[in-house]
């Protein structure tokens, strides 16, 4: 049984879903902690399943690598198997990605390495492209460079706004992540393997 913490920004829909997923008795992976940046709205999927969470605020503290510090230190307390970048906008100190590695993996709303960053969906409808996508990846101390678990393509539809497209690939984002956590427990990804590829 593969032991996740999933570190959130925001509302946790990913989270939740791997909440849903972990319902089910077969599904080889369960979230023992959520940690966020901020106190976060996706608290509330985290407690009503009965999962601790903890938060970790920048501002909190005199530097991004103190900081960085102070949230491995809470990681570390759940000894995960994986820990889980699910829409947290903060990026890790190297230090950090260092100590979790290559146990580490994000979800990015673009087909990578197409349209990196914070900015995504924006980017590639200000590009005019005519499709985007969801990618999994193992996370480096690049921005959304590191190895790819998976990816699908998502059509830009005529009329698309940032709203609707990043709707539609929400979707798709936690599909993958799901397949990904899986894959991983299953042994069919070998992340130490990709990480090293």
């Amino acid at each position: 049984m593969l032991s996740l913490v999933v570190l959130i920004s925001g509302g946790g829909s990913n989270l939740r879903a791997l909440l849903e997923a972990s319902e089910d008795a077969e599904f080889p992976a369960r979230v023992v902690a959520v940690g966020a940046d901020r106190p976060a709205d996706g608290f509330e999927h985290a407690e009503a399943y009965g999962i601790p969470t903890f938060a970790s605020v920048l501002s909190n503290f005199p530097d991004r690598d103190s900081w960085g510090d102070a949230l491995l230190e809470q990681i570390e307390v759940w000894k995960p198997d994986l820990v889980i970048l699910s829409g947290f906008m903060k990026l890790l100190p190297p230090r950090v990605i260092d100590a979790l590695s290559p146990n580490l993996i994000n979800t990015h709303p673009a087909y990578l390495p197409e349209f990196p960053g914070a900015h995504g969906v924006r980017d590639a409808l200000a590009a005019g492209a005519s499709q985007t996508g969801a990618s999994v990846i193992v996370v480096d101390n690049g921005v959304d460079s590191g190895p790819l678990i998976s990816q699908q393509r998502i059509p830009i539809l005529p009329g698309d706004t940032e709203h609707t497209l990043h709707d539609r690939i929400k979707p798709v984002e936690r599909e993958l992540l799901i397949q990904a956590v899986l894959d991983i427990a299953n042994g069919h990804i070998n992340l130490k393997e990709l990480a090293t590829a």
